[in-house]
């Protein structure tokens, strides 16, 4: 087959999935850190509102660092983050806007193995840590280190994917590792892993975001993916039993996995708020400090710039539709 063909139909696929007006398919992503997308690939809430002309795909992101890939090539139109990433991505000139909060989660700490002689964070010195770079766990790591009075230099970073990094641990190939829940979870419950240091003002939400050309060409299928979300939402809410067991399913983890994953999770409010714009403004400035942000950027303005400003804060509602 000829090279040109071969990107021609490269490059045929990527304004599919790039959703222009009256796109037949779209493309979401889901992750086991967001039981919200969980429950919307579950029920086929979206399915529903878009009707049969409109197919959905869903696409698994294994950590924000795959889901920042997806908005960055276009692949999907709306992917699953946390906040630092968004602010990452957007730092280092991704167009991405933040529409929707789906969870605030103490979803990563430093993990230890049970018989780890490492008690504090001045232990981790000259230690190996996983991490997956470009995610909440590592920026995390890298806060909790500067709190201690540590640079990045004083570990050796062990860049793996989130479950990657499990294993390495569980294998004694890295001293500690920034986790992320449900592996996190399971670490500790299967094999007694201790969380050696925790701080969930250090961890910044989980959020929804979509490329600044989708919000603008598309802003009716937005608000109905986001009302689907919303609906979602409100049922995780209401059902904590059957929202475990789907996570537990979906995952594959031990129905305790699940619980104890969704018992640091909070749903309640579904926009980004002036607590997260102050964390998201201290994560950035931290970013900054260890040269991981383009020499110049500005953490505040960074921090301002990711709400999609079409999206104010109202109940998330489908748009009108003629009789």
């Amino acid at each position: 087959m000829p090279l040109r063909f071969i990107a021609f139909l490269a490059l045929t696929f990527l304004l599919t999935c790039s959703l222009p007006a009256g796109a037949a398919e779209l493309v979401l992503d889901y992750a086991y850190y967001n039981p919200l997308s969980l429950v919307l690939r579950e029920t086929h809430g979206l399915e529903r509102r878009l009707g049969p002309e409109v197919t959905v795909r869903w696409v698994l992101s294994a950590g924000s660092n795959k889901a920042l890939e997806f908005i960055r090539s276009r692949s999907v139109a709306i992917a699953s983050m946390a906040g630092s990433a968004a602010l990452l991505g957007r730092a280092n000139g991704t167009l991405l806007r933040v529409v929707y909060v789906f969870a605030r989660a103490e979803w990563t700490a430093i993990v230890v193995p049970a018989q780890s002689p490492i008690r504090r964070l001045e232990d981790l010195r000259g230690r190996r840590v996983a991490a997956t770079p470009g995610t909440d766990p590592a920026i995390f790591l890298f806060r909790a280190l500067a709190r201690a009075g540590l640079d990045r230099t004083a570990i050796t970073l062990v860049p793996l994917q989130h479950q990657e990094g499990r294993l390495a641990l569980d294998r004694g190939n890295v001293d500690a590792w920034a986790g992320l829940d449900p592996f996190m979870a399971e670490a500790e419950l299967s094999r007694h892993d201790r969380l050696v240091f925790r701080d969930p003002s250090l961890i910044t939400p989980g959020v929804l975001v979509t490329s600044e050309s989708f919000a603008a060409t598309e802003p009716d299928r937005l608000r109905l993916i986001l009302a689907a979300y919303e609906e979602a939402r409100r049922w995780a809410l209401a059902h904590p039993a059957e929202l475990t067991a789907l996570l537990a399913k979906t995952s594959g983890l031990p129905a305790e996995v699940a619980a104890r994953q969704l018992a640091r999770t909070d749903f309640s409010q579904p926009h980004l708020t002036a607590a997260d714009q102050a964390n998201l403004r201290a994560c950035g400035e931290v970013l900054a400090a260890s040269g991981t942000l383009r020499p110049g950027s500005d953490p505040a303005a960074l921090a301002a710039a990711l709400p999609e400003p079409d999206f104010p804060k109202s109940p998330f509602a489908e748009p009108n539709r003629s009789p």
